[in-house]
C-alpha cells in the first residue's frame, strides 16, 4: 500500500534543525533575532521538509494579517512602478505581502477595492493622492484600517502622506522655462477631476507665471489621460494654433514623450523649434530622443518610507507624520532657451 504523506509541521522542523520550536517560530518571524549559523539551519530544515508555516495560526496570534494593500490609478505605464517596487521591499523586509490593485482613475472603482481589501483582512492601505470622498476616510476609521497617500503631500489632510509638493515642484521647473526667456507656453495636463496631484501641477505654473508679470489666463491647456498616443494628439493640435508656443510643459514624461513623437510627425526639432518637458523622471525619460528635462520625483525613497511608515502605524509604534521629500529639476536635451525671431 502507498505510504500516506503527512504535512511536515513546526515540530518536524525543530527536529530535523536540532532546535526548540520557539527558535524555528522566532527564525521565520523574527529572522534578525537568530543568529546566522542557527538561521541556515532551520532554513536548510524547511527546505528539505517542504515546510509551510501556518498563516491562519499566525493571524489569530497576532490578531493582523501581515497583508498590506496598496491601490493605484493604472499599470499601463511607469508612473507608479519604482516607488511602489521600493514600496513592496520595504513591506517584504517587514514580513508583509503587498496585495496591489489598480483604478484607472475611476473614483468608483477604488472606493470598490477598498472595501474589497478590507473585507480581505488588509492591516492598512496606500492610497494615490488625497482626492475622494470623505464617506471613504469615514469608513476605514469605521473598520480601523489605517490609510497613508504617497505620491503627494499635505499636512491638513485626512490621513498622512508621505510624497512631495506637486505645485512647488512644477512651479519651480516653470520659474527655470521663464528664466530662459519663453514668454508663450502651453501645458498637456492630466485630467484634474479627481486627480490633485494633476491640479496642483497646473496651479504651479499658472502661479509662476503670475509671479512673473505674465497673465495665467494666457496659459493654453489640454487635459489628456496619461496616454503617449494623446500626448502626441494634443501636443500636434497645441502647435496648430494661430500662435503655437516655444514651450510645452507636460504633466508627466508618458505625455512629453508623446509631444516628442508629434514634434518628429511635424518635422520640428526640438528644442530648436519648440522645447518640451515632463514630470517623474521615470526610465522612459532617459531614453528618448532628445532626453528628456524634467521634474525628478524620489520614487524608492518615497515606497520606502511609505511602508516604513504604514507598519509603524499598523503595529502602533506611534503617529506618523506627513512627509514632503524634495524633488529637483533634471536637465537634459529637451529645454532650449527661446530663439528670438
Amino acid at each position: 500500500m502507498p505510504t500516506t504523506q503527512t504535512t511536515p509541521t513546526l515540530g518536524d522542523v525543530a527536529r530535523e534543525a536540532g532546535v526548540s520550536t520557539a527558535t524555528v517560530s522566532r527564525c521565520l518571524n523574527a529572522p534578525e533575532r537568530v543568529v546566522e549559523s542557527t538561521r541556515k539551519r532551520v532554513l536548510a530544515a524547511v527546505d528539505v521538509l517542504g515546510y509551510t508555516p501556518n498563516f491562519a495560526a499566525r493571524v489569530m496570534a497576532a490578531k493582523r494579517t501581515f497583508t498590506i494593500g496598496a491601490i493605484i490609478p493604472t499599470m499601463e505605464n511607469a508612473i507608479f512602478a519604482r516607488g511602489l517596487q521600493a514600496f513592496q521591499e520595504e513591506l517584504h523586509q517587514l514580513g508583509y505581502t503587498l496585495l496591489v490593485a489598480s483604478s484607472a482613475y475611476k473614483p468608483e472603482i477604488e472606493q470598490e477595492q477598498i472595501r474589497a481589501l478590507v473585507s480581505r483582512g488588509a492591516d492598512g492601505l496606500l492610497l494615490i493622492g488625497h482626492d475622494r470622498e470623505d464617506a471613504i476616510y469615514d469608513y476605514l476609521e469605521r473598520q480601523n484600517v489605517p490609510a497613508l497617500a504617497a505620491w503627494t503631500y499635505r499636512n491638513d489632510a485626512r490621513i498622512p502622506s508621505i510624497g512631495f509638493d506637486n505645485h512647488d515642484a512644477m512651479f519651480a521647473l516653470t520659474e527655470e522655462v521663464l528664466a530662459l526667456g519663453h514668454t508663450n507656453l502651453a501645458m498637456i495636463s492630466g485630467i484634474i477631476q479627481g486627480n490633485d496631484r494633476a491640479r496642483l501641477r497646473l496651479d504651479g505654473v499658472r502661479d509662476a507665471l503670475g509671479k512673473h508679470g505674465l497673465d495665467p489666463a494666457s496659459l493654453a491647456v489640454s487635459e489628456v489621460p496619461y496616454d503617449i498616443e494623446r500626448g502626441t494628439e494634443e501636443f500636434v493640435r497645441l502647435m496648430k494654433r494661430r500662435n503655437p508656443p516655444s514651450v510645452v510643459l507636460c504633466g508627466n514624461d508618458v505625455l512629453a514623450a508623446g509631444a516628442l513623437i508629434g514634434a518628429q510627425q511635424m518635422g520640428l526639432t526640438v528644442p530648436d523649434d519648440v522645447s518640451i518637458t515632463g514630470f517623474d523622471d521615470i526610465e522612459l525619460a532617459r531614453i528618448v530622443a532628445p532626453a528628456l528635462t524634467t521634474v525628478h520625483v524620489p520614487h524608492r525613497e518615497m515606497g520606502r518610507k511609505a511602508g516604513r511608515a504604514l507598519v509603524d502605524t499598523v503595529e502602533k509604534k506611534g503617529t506618523v507624520r506627513s512627509t514632503c521629500l524634495k524633488t529637483s529639476i533634471k536637465w537634459r536635451q529637451s529645454l532650449g532657451a527661446r530663439v528670438k525671431a
